[in-house]
This record gives structure tokens, C-alpha cells and sequence, in this order.
């Protein structure tokens, strides 16, 4: 049986992705790490343990107390906030990803590290985005992205560390609210359109990006994970995605479901940059080769499930609320 540490398990896939691998794996095998305290649904499942990245010292004791054998290294700064803040996010994304490399390869871990479409930049071709491909982000956070690929990479083939990763596209969930990435626009008009029926939207009409639901993000974890590794070739970085779409397309997906949403655009010049230098959609085949990855929901069956999850969630927050 698995013992496996989550860092950033607060975070929007990292919160999620600690119960479903408590599900598969029990919960006592599973320690959730994070900066930040709890929140009631990782605290009942537990353990839960605080912990920074960018400490060496404290995420090996960590590692070494609960005899983990496996780093699912979720702790990271997103797009936006990365740009904003470039010098915390390349001491995050870096030095954060370094230290638990430099742990696994003294512990015999094995890693999970995710990329990003972010890791794509200007030059790369923007339609069905190759596997392999130039790679010439001008974003901090896709320069630490092309960057841990490589460490990634250099670990796996210079100390033996079973490292694997893919290449997520935005992740849309209910869970949790938006936490700084630039595709981040479609989870906040889904709370938008539920709660007050409009949204404005940082990003122009016809921006294009790939996109995953929450539920296919944390299986394309977990698989990969348990995928046998004579099959994979690339190991690191797999291309993945579900759906590719712009936001007048989700807009319009969600007017199905309610009828009087009104969406106009204020962009973000920033934010905007960072979308129009990612690819319009990638080629996922290699992850479909090497260890059958398939996504189970695309647009339409997305935003059914979202809304109707954000209807429940919205309402029991106000009756929540609403109590003496």
C-alpha cells in the first residue's frame, strides 16, 4: 500500500485529489501538506500536517515520520499571480520542486509534478499543440513550468527518480474558488452566473484554451501514477486536455441551464497576454498511447454537473450563513 504525501493540498486539484486518493489508497495513507490550516473536509479525513516547500528540512522530516514513497508536488503560484509576483513564484516553483526531488532521490520516492499549457509560449504552434515542441514561454510561470519539466526529466535519467507529470490545461471545480490562473475566467462565471446572473470577463471574445473538469484532472493523476512504466516514453509532461473553448462558447453552453445569464468583457491586458501566447488546443495522443488517457466529460456534460453542484454548494453556504 501506497504512503503519500499531497503538498499544496489546499489548493483547487490538490484539495480534491486528497480525497479521492484517501478513497483509493485509505485515509491514513494519505498526509495532506499545506501552508495553510484545513478546511473541515481535510481536517475529519486527516492527517494533516502544515508545511512549506521551499523548507527542506521540514517536508523530509515529514516524508521520513510517515515513511511516504510517494509525492503528489501540487504547491505551486499560478499565472497571474505569478507575473505579479515573479520572484516568489520562481522560489515556489523551483526551489519548491527542487527540494522534494533532492528528498525523493535520498528517500526513493516516486514524484508526481504537474506542467502547464503554460509551458507553452509565442512561438509554439497554437493549433493541435505537438508533445513535443518548442517551448519559449515569456511568463515567469511558464519559465518555471519548461524549467521543473527539465529538472523532471533530469532526475528521472540521472538518479533513477520515477518522475511523472502531465501538462494540465485550465481546471474548472466547484470546490474552490478561483486562486490566481489566468483560465480561472471559466470558474468564476459559473458562480457568477448562479449567483447574480452575469459576469464580466478578462478575456476577449474567441480566446480559445484547453480545459479539463475536476473529476478528469484528478484521474489523469492518478493513472499516470499507476501506469506501467515500460509503457511510457515521455514520462514527464504529458499533453492532456478534455474540451477547448472560448468564453462566448461556455456563455452560451450555461444560458442552456440559465436562461437570463448576461455576459459582457472587460479584459485584463495582463491576463489576456498570458491566454494569447498558450495554445488554442493541444495534441494529447502520447498520453493516450503511452497510458490510455481519455477524458469522461466534455463541454455540455461539464456545465451540467458544474452548475448543478454550485446550486447545492451556494445553498448550503447561505443556510450556513443564515444560522444564529
Amino acid at each position: 500500500m501506497r504512503r503519500i504525501l499531497v503538498t499544496g493540498a489546499r489548493g483547487q486539484v490538490g484539495s480534491e485529489l486528497t480525497l479521492a486518493l484517501r478513497e483509493r489508497y485509505g485515509n491514513n495513507n494519505v498526509i495532506a501538506g499545506d501552508k495553510r490550516k484545513p478546511d473541515e473536509k481535510l481536517l475529519k479525513s486527516c492527517p494533516f500536517e502544515v508545511i512549506d516547500c521551499t523548507d527542506i528540512g521540514a517536508v523530509k522530516k515529514l516524508v521520513k515520520e510517515y515513511s511516504v514513497d510517494t509525492i503528489y508536488h501540487l504547491a505551486a503560484i499560478l499565472s497571474a499571480t505569478a507575473e505579479a509576483k515573479p520572484q516568489l513564484a520562481w522560489d515556489v516553483n523551483i526551489n519548491g520542486l527542487y527540494n522534494v526531488l533532492e528528498i525523493a532521490r535520498e528517500s526513493k520516492c516516486a514524484v508526481f509534478s504537474p506542467s502547464s499549457i503554460g509551458a507553452f509560449g509565442p512561438t509554439t504552434p497554437r493549433d493541435n499543440t505537438p508533445q513535443d515542441t518548442i517551448q519559449r514561454p515569456d511568463t515567469m510561470y511558464g519559465v518555471t513550468k519548461v524549467a521543473g519539466e527539465l529538472l523532471c526529466d533530469y532526475y528521472h535519467k540521472r538518479f533513477g527518480v520515477d518522475t511523472r507529470g502531465v501538462r494540465w490545461p485550465g481546471i474548472i471545480s466547484s470546490e474552490t474558488p478561483p486562486g490566481g490562473g489566468t483560465t480561472d475566467y471559466a470558474v468564476e462565471m459559473f458562480y457568477a452566473a448562479v449567483e447574480q446572473r452575469k459576469y464580466t470577463c478578462f478575456l476577449k471574445p474567441g480566446t480559445y484554451l484547453d480545459m479539463m473538469y475536476i473529476p478528469d484532472a484528478i484521474r489523469a493523476a492518478i493513472d499516470l501514477m499507476e501506469a506501467d512504466h515500460h509503457r511510457l516514453k515521455h514520462r514527464n509532461a504529458f499533453n492532456v486536455t478534455a474540451m477547448s473553448f472560448a468564453p462566448e462558447d461556455i456563455a452560451d453552453e450555461i444560458r442552456k441551464h440559465i436562461p437570463g445569464f448576461v455576459m459582457d468583457y472587460e479584459i485584463d491586458p495582463v491576463r489576456q497576454a498570458i491566454a494569447d501566447s498558450w495554445p488554442n488546443k493541444v495534441d494529447d495522443s502520447a498520453a493516450r498511447e503511452e497510458w490510455g488517457w481519455s477524458p469522461d466529460y466534455d463541454l455540455e456534460t461539464m456545465v451540467e454537473d458544474m452548475i448543478a453542484k454550485l446550486k447545492v454548494k451556494l445553498r448550503n453556504n447561505l443556510l450556513v450563513g443564515s444560522r444564529p
